[in-house]
């Protein structure tokens, strides 16, 4: 049986997996934004109601800043060692 993708043309075999980086990249910013919620929650609200105090505010604020300024610097380590790898092939 023959691949799908051996019908394609190579434009379309490029635009095909743009539109699947896309996706991953959308699927990662909404783990992210999941974990970074959950996490965030978990440690700066303790009486959940309807509006967050002052020091609510500021915990998810700053836990939401040290949980993105982590995942930057995972992702270009990750980043980099992916082109350190490709430069070795």
């Amino acid at each position: 049986m023959d691949s799908p993708s051996g019908s394609l043309t190579s434009s379309q075999r490029d635009e095909l997996m743009d539109q699947i980086k896309q996706q991953i990249a959308v699927a990662n910013a909404q783990e992210l934004l999941t974990k970074m919620t959950e996490k965030c929650f978990k440690k700066c609200i303790n009486k959940p109601g309807t509006t967050l105090d002052s020091s609510e505010q500021k915990c998810v604020a700053m836990c939401m800043d040290r949980y993105m300024d982590a995942f930057n610097l995972v992702s270009k380590a990750y980043s980099e060692r992916l082109q350190r790898e490709r430069h070795r092939m």
